[in-house]
C-alpha cells in the first residue's frame, strides 16, 4: 500500500489541544514568531537610522535584500528554516511554547515578503524621498505591534478575510494571538 506523505506548513503537534479542543492546525510558537519580528525589527531600525539621518544607504540595501531572502524561506519553507527564525528559536528555548496557527502568520508574511521586495528594489535602485520612508516606518510599525504588544496585524486582515468569505478557512480548528481566527460571530 502506497502511503503519501502531506507536507504541511508550519509544525503539526499530535494531541495539541486550545480551550478543551484538539488543534489539528499547523502552528507555530507564538514566542519564536514575537522575537523574530523583534530582531528583524532591530535590523531595521538601525539600517533606517543609518540611511535617513547619516544618509548612508549600503545597511539599508542590505537589511531589506536579506528581509525578501527571509520573508522568502518563511512563506516557502516556514520560520524554522529562516536564519532570523533559528536565531529566535535559540533566543526563547527556555520558555513553555504558545502555540499558534500557522496559515495566518504565512499570510502576514507574504504581505511581509511583498513590503521587503518593494523596499529592496526602492533601496537598490536609489529612490530616496517619501516613499521609501513611508513603506519603511509602515514596515517598523507592523514589526513593532508584532514584537512588543503581539498584535499581528497581517493576521487581524487575515482573520477579516476568512470572516467575511474572501479566504478559505482551515479545516482544522485555528487559534491566534489576541483572537484573530475567531470566525464564529464572537468579535
Amino acid at each position: 500500500m502506497l502511503t503519501i506523505f502531506k507536507r504541511h506548513y508550519g509544525e503539526t503537534i499530535i494531541g495539541l489541544s486550545h480551550d478543551g479542543r484538539e488543534l489539528r492546525a499547523a502552528v507555530f510558537n507564538e514566542n519564536q514568531v514575537r522575537a523574530a519580528a523583534g530582531v528583524t525589527m532591530v535590523m531595521g531600525a538601525v539600517a533606517f537610522v543609518y540611511a535617513y539621518f547619516a544618509k548612508v544607504y549600503v545597511p539599508i540595501q542590505v537589511v531589506t535584500t536579506m528581509f525578501f531572502i527571509e520573508f522568502l524561506i518563511r512563506v516557502t519553507a516556514g520560520l524554522k528554516y529562516s536564519p532570523v527564525g533559528t536565531l529566535a528559536r535559540w533566543m526563547t528555548q527556555r520558555q513553555p511554547p504558545h502555540w499558534v496557527s500557522a496559515k495566518p502568520k504565512r499570510f502576514a508574511w507574504t504581505l511581509g515578503l511583498v513590503m521587503s521586495l518593494a523596499m529592496m528594489i526602492i533601496t537598490n535602485t536609489g529612490l530616496r524621498g517619501v516613499l521609501p520612508l513611508t513603506i519603511c516606518l509602515t514596515c517598523l510599525a507592523l514589526m513593532w505591534l508584532e514584537a512588543v504588544l503581539g498584535l499581528c496585524l497581517g493576521c487581524e486582515i487575515h482573520g477579516l478575510m476568512v470572516r467575511r468569505g474572501w479566504a478559505a478557512r482551515d479545516d482544522a480548528f485555528e487559534v491566534c494571538a489576541h483572537g484573530a481566527c475567531t470566525i464564529d460571530g464572537q468579535r
